[in-house]
């Protein structure tokens, strides 16, 4: 095949960048247009059996958050239900059954997030009469104790560091919550005093405190320098390149901040502030 000349090339380099130019306005009207849907509903994708997140009797707090922002944007909540495990966000929110997911972590590298609506981190988890007093992993008094740990959680690290896994009882991470509830068994095991302290997500652990008025304590766990993250900003997820409808939610979040603050505080959810402190509520007394 014979060498082509100059003004073959050029030819062909306009066609490309030609091509290429126009690929990219299809792929900018295309996401323009994706953004302008109207949206007659708040389309929510979310897990059918997690409380206190979430179920398909909307008794979570998250399903109660949902409500108070479709009041806002105008529009009525509706569900996707899906367990929330593996490939969630791509078996929904990606394939827009559905536009918004709750209780994502900001910066979830899936979906865009929205401005974080709560703060909160893992907690030591143990029987008010127990007299542990622990607020760090590296506290000489856990070197005796047994420990519940949900595995592969961000505690993992500290355990490791410190030469407690010998002594963890390891729930799984990873299930249908329909069937399962390892944080909640976990919690279980405290009561009956099969380990003496666990270490678990706070809105979870406060959760189960206040509502059942269970005779347990939880702290947040105190950081460590050069170790896993251990309190986490949660967002709401949206679909990448949907700007417009992350700006609508992150308004309609900003607007009624004090009624989703309420919502948590009812749900016993402990809260840090900027300064990882943790904020102080009034929790319904333990009996």
């Amino acid at each position: 095949m014979g060498a082509v000349g100059p003004s073959a090339s050029t030819a062909m380099i306009n066609r490309i960048v030609f091509g290429l130019a126009t690929a990219l306005l299809v792929t900018q009207a295309q996401a323009q247009v994706a953004d302008l849907v109207p949206r007659t509903a708040l389309r929510v994708c979310a897990d059918p059996s997690a409380l206190p997140f979430s179920n398909d009797k909307k008794e979570g707090f998250e399903n109660k958050i949902a409500d108070v922002i479709g009041q806002d944007i105008g529009v009525p909540v509706t569900y996707v239900w899906f367990p929330r495990i593996g490939a969630f966000a791509r078996q929904t929110l990606q394939k827009r059954l559905c536009d918004l997911v709750m209780g994502t972590a900001s910066g979830d590298g899936e979906m865009d997030t929205t401005t974080p609506y709560y703060h909160s981190g893992y907690m030591i988890v143990s029987r008010a009469d127990a007299g542990i007093t622990a607020n760090t992993i590296g506290d000489p008094s856990l070197t005796s104790m047994r420990i519940g740990l949900i595995a592969a959680t961000p505690p993992t690290d500290l355990l490791v560091r410190h030469g407690l896994m010998p002594h963890v009882t390891s729930y799984s991470l990873s299930v249908d919550s329909r069937f399962e509830s390892p944080a909640r068994q976990m919690i279980q095991d405290i009561i009956d005093h099969k380990i003496d302290a666990g270490l678990l997500w706070g809105p979870i652990a406060g959760y189960y405190i206040s509502h059942e008025h269970l005779p347990l304590k939880a702290v947040f766990i105190d950081p460590e320098p050069d170790s896993a993250r251990l309190d986490y900003h949660i967002s709401m997820g949206v679909r990448v390149g949907e700007p417009d409808w992350r700006r609508r939610v992150n308004q309609a979040i900003q607007k009624r901040q004090t009624e989703i603050a309420a919502i948590l505080t009812d749900y016993g959810v402990p809260l840090l502030d900027e300064q990882n402190r943790a904020i102080a509520t009034e929790q319904p007394p333990a009996h």
